[in-house]
C-alpha cells in the first residue's frame, strides 16, 4: 500500500504591508493537523486529496500541519521555521512513498528571500532522492526556476478567481500515482518571462490570462504532462518576483525547456494588456453615479486582503462620502478592532463618532472623521461556501455595520481581516444588496465567483494602498532590475 504525507503551507506575501503575518493569522484560517475532515466536499486542494483518498483506497494518507492564512506582510521568521520543523520533522525518517504540498508560491518572510524554496528543499532533503514530491501552486506564484529539479511533479491553478484548486490537487495526485506505477517518468522546467504584471486583467473568463491558459491547455498531450503559465504576485519583492510558467513531460528535459520557454513567450507578447489604467476613486465615484442600472460595485483594488491589503485605506470612503452621501451605499469593509468593540459598548441604535482608515498605517491617506449610528452587531465566524474558498471558515471576527450620519452610507467594521468574497458577509448583518445603488468593495477579482451575477456594473478604481496598480512606484529592493515595470525599457 503506497503511503501518502499531506502538508499545506500556503500564503502570498506582500512585502510592502505594515502587518506582519503571524500566527493568530494562520489559526483563523487554517491551522489543525492529523486530519483534514473539516475539508470534505468542499472545492479545496483539502477537498481533492480527501476524494483522491476515497478512489484511491489503496493508498494510505496521512495528514501533516495543515496551515493557510489570508495573504498580508511577511511571516514572523520564528513562525516559519516552527511550521517547516513540524512539516520536516513528521516526514524524516517515515518512509513515505509520495508526499504531496500544497503551497502558494509567492510565500515571504522577514529576512528570507526565496521561502517556497526553502521549504521544498529541506522536505526534499527529509524525504531523500527516491521519495515522489508533489506540488500544487496559486496562479499567482512567483517561483524560482530551481525549484523543477526538487519536484517530482507540479501543478498550478488554472482559473482566476480560483475555483479549481480542488482539481489542480487532483492533478497532482493523479500524475504521483501514475509515477509510483511505472507509467511516466516527469522531468520538469520553470522559465520566468520578462515582467512583474498586475493582476487587476488577470482573470481567465477572457483576455490575456485566458489566451495564455488556452494555449498551455492546448500543449498538454504525448510526452507533455501539465502546463502552466503563472502571472506572478506583482507585491512579493523577491529575487523569483515576476510572471513565468512550468511545464513537466514524461523524460524530455529538453521539450519541457522549450514549452516553457514558449508560454513566458505567450506572456511576453501580451504583456502590454496587463497593464491597465483605472479611475481615481472620485472618478469611480463619479462613473457609478452615471450607470442607469443599479446596484454597481466599486472596487478598491488597491486594499484588497487577496493582495495583501489591510482594509484601512481610507480614499474610497472619503470619495463616496464626498460624492454620493445621500446615495444609498455599503462599503465592505474596514477593519478597525477599537472601533468595534466602542459600538459594542454603545450598543445598536446608539451614537459613535470617531474616525475611519488610516489606523494601521499614514502611508495610504489620512483618517475620514465621522459620526454614525451602531446599526447591528454580529459575529464575522462563518462556514465558507462555495465557488471559491479558501478553507472551511471565514473570520472577520466580530462586525459591526455604521450608518454615517446624515448620509444614506452604511460602513461594516470588523476586528479582523480577511476577504470580502463570501456572501456570508452579507448575510451575518442581514444586509440585501438589493437595498443599495452603490457597494464598495475592498477586492479585486475573486469576489466576482460570488457576486458578478448581482451587480450591473463593476468599476475597479485605483486608490493608495498595499496593493495599488502602478507597480514601478514601489520601493522594490530583491526583485530583478530588469524586469517591467521595474526597467521600463525591458522586453
Amino acid at each position: 500500500m503506497p503511503r501518502l504525507a499531506v502538508a499545506m503551507f500556503s500564503h502570498e506575501g506582500n512585502s510592502f504591508s505594515p502587518i506582519a503575518t503571524r500566527r493568530a493569522d494562520f489559526e483563523a484560517a487554517v491551522w489543525c493537523a492529523g486530519d483534514a475532515a473539516a475539508f470534505a466536499g468542499t472545492p479545496t486542494e483539502m477537498g481533492g486529496v480527501l476524494a483522491f483518498g476515497e478512489a484511491r483506497p489503496d493508498w494510505e494518507i496521512s495528514f501533516l500541519r495543515l496551515a493557510q492564512a489570508t495573504p498580508g506582510g511577511p511571516i514572523e521568521p520564528a513562525l516559519f521555521e516552527v511550521v517547516v520543523d513540524e512539516i520536516v520533522a513528521g516526514l524524516a525518517g517515515q518512509g513515505f512513498d509520495a508526499v504531496y504540498l500544497a503551497l502558494h508560491g509567492a510565500m515571504m518572510v522577514e529576512g528570507r528571500d526565496l521561502a517556497d524554496l526553502d521549504l521544498i528543499g529541506r522536505v526534499r532533503a527529509a524525504i531523500g532522492p527516491d521519495a515522489l514530491l508533489g506540488v500544487s501552486f496559486d496562479l499567482h506564484a512567483n517561483l524560482d526556476p530551481a525549484i523543477a529539479s526538487l519536484v517530482t511533479v507540479a501543478s498550478g491553478y488554472k482559473t482566476h478567481p480560483h475555483v479549481d484548486q480542488r482539481e489542480t490537487a487532483l492533478r497532482v495526485l493523479d500524475l504521483l500515482a501514475r509515477t509510483a506505477a511505472g507509467e511516466i517518468r516527469p522531468v520538469g522546467a520553470i522559465v520566468k518571462a520578462g515582467a512583474i504584471l498586475p493582476s487587476i486583467e488577470m482573470r481567465t473568463d477572457a483576455g490575456p490570462m485566458a489566451e495564455i491558459e488556452a494555449e498551455a491547455a492546448a500543449m498538454i498531450g504525448g510526452a507533455i504532462l501539465e502546463a502552466v503559465p503563472f502571472g506572478g504576485f506583482a507585491y512579493a519583492d523577491t529575487a523569483a518576483a515576476g510572471a513565468g510558467a512550468m511545464v513537466f513531460t514524461d523524460d524530455d528535459p529538453a521539450l519541457a525547456r522549450a514549452a516553457a520557454e514558449r508560454l513566458c513567450a505567450a506572456i511576453d507578447a501580451r504583456r502590454d494588456r496587463f497593464f491597465t489604467a483605472l479611475p481615481t476613486a472620485s472618478e469611480a465615484v463619479a462613473q457609478a453615479l452615471a450607470c442607469r442600472e443599479r446596484p454597481v460595485a466599486l472596487v478598491d483594488a488597491g486594499d484588497n486582503p487577496l493582495s495583501g491589503g489591510i482594509a484601512d485605506t481610507p480614499e474610497l470612503l472619503r470619495a463616496l462620502l464626498a460624492g454620493a452621501r445621500q446615495v444609498p451605499s455599503l462599503l465592505l469593509y474596514h477593519c478597525d478592532p477599537a472601533l468595534v468593540e466602542a459600538a459594542g459598548r454603545t450598543g445598536c441604535g446608539g451614537r459613535i463618532a470617531g474616525t475611519l482608515g488610516g489606523t494601521r498605517s499614514a502611508a495610504f491617506g489620512e483618517p475620514v472623521p465621522f459620526v454614525a449610528r451602531v446599526v447591528a452587531l454580529a459575529s464575522g465566524r462563518f462556514a465558507a461556501r462555495p465557488p471559491f474558498i479558501c478553507g472551511p471558515w471565514m473570520d472577520f471576527g466580530q462586525l459591526a455595520l455604521l450608518r454615517i450620519e446624515d448620509s444614506a452610507v452604511h460602513v461594516v467594521v470588523s476586528t479582523a481581516i480577511a476577504s470580502p468574497h463570501d456572501p456570508g458577509l452579507l448575510d451575518a448583518l442581514a444586509l440585501d444588496l438589493d437595498s443599495f445603488d452603490l457597494v464598495c468593495i475592498k477586492a479585486k477579482n475573486h469576489f466576482r465567483a460570488a457576486y458578478a451575477g448581482r451587480f450591473k456594473q463593476i468599476i475597479a478604481c485605483d486608490a493608495p494602498g498595499p496593493a495599488a496598480l502602478d507597480i514601478a512606484r514601489f520601493d522594490f529592493r530583491r526583485a530583478p532590475a530588469h524586469l517591467y515595470p521595474l526597467h521600463a525599457g525591458a522586453g
